[in-house]
């Protein structure tokens, strides 16, 4: 089973496309206690969820206290439920022959996000991993991603080169991050049918409606972190997630 497979048929069970990011800010936690903050995210948002997001940043400036809390909360989760470790990797050679087996073996998450700059060769140490899943950063969600990911190279822009990496690789093994803020008609015409994880609906201000009628097959993650963890209102993580959930469904379903 492919990683796309794995991804759909979690999707179609709980008929959802969100994608619950798991960013513990200990600024914003009560208590200060990130590991039953993170558990109680992940337990209550669990029904809704086409997967589960941690990023390493929040997890890593705790140093290996907050690693320590990823590792356990990891050993413990939902095994229906695919993890995307955001870690943005990106290096050459044996090094990223060792960052793969941090996340797929130490980690054991099923896919991960890519630094994609130094090449294909950088994919291939995480592609040796039957069934699991990449996504490579392609055009994100913040402005700077007009600097390079949307500059004009040949007939096209950066980040169609980008894709051709994506479509060079295993069928089902790999994806693209495309920042919701930036998925306009024109962009979203270039992107192929490949499996899309989509950050910056919520805080960020992304428009769930550029979604609508694309008709993909592939599967799409709409992730939400702080609108989901850190909303200032007075649901549970539960009402909001199943919230988003409802939105996304009308969006792609439009």
């Amino acid at each position: 089973m492919t990683y796309a497979d794995l991804q759909l048929k979690r999707i179609a069970a709980v008929q959802s496309n969100l994608c619950v990011g798991l960013d513990p800010r200990p600024d914003l936690i009560a208590g200060g206690d990130i590991e039953s903050f993170v558990r109680k995210v992940m337990e209550e948002t669990a029904p809704y969820a086409a997967a589960f997001k941690p990023n390493m940043a929040y997890f890593e400036a705790l140093g290996s206290k907050g690693v320590a809390i990823l590792e356990r909360v990891l050993a413990d989760r939902p095994r229906e439920i695919p993890i995307i470790l955001d870690a943005k990797r990106s290096d050459i050679g044996e090094t990223q022959k060792y960052y793969a087996k941090a996340c797929f073996e130490h980690l054991d998450v099923e896919a991960v996000t890519l630094n994609p700059f130094l090449g294909y060769d950088s994919l291939e140490p995480f592609l040796a991993y039957e069934g699991r899943g990449l996504f490579i950063l392609t055009i994100t969600s913040n402005a700077g991603s007009q600097d390079v990911q949307m500059q004009p190279c040949g007939e096209g822009r950066v980040f169609q080169k980008i894709q051709d990496m994506a479509l060079r690789a295993p069928e089902g093994s790999t994806g693209m991050v495309l920042g919701l803020t930036n998925a306009e008609p024109e962009v979203l015409d270039k992107i192929a049918d490949l499996p899309l994880l989509l950050p910056g609906l919520g805080a960020q201000g992304g428009d769930l409606q550029a979604l609508a009628g694309q008709g993909r097959k592939a599967p799409i993650l709409v992730n939400v972190s702080r609108g989901l963890l850190f909303a200032q209102d007075d649901r549970s993580f539960a009402q909001r997630a199943q919230d988003y959930r409802d939105q996304i469904n009308a969006a792609l379903n439009a």
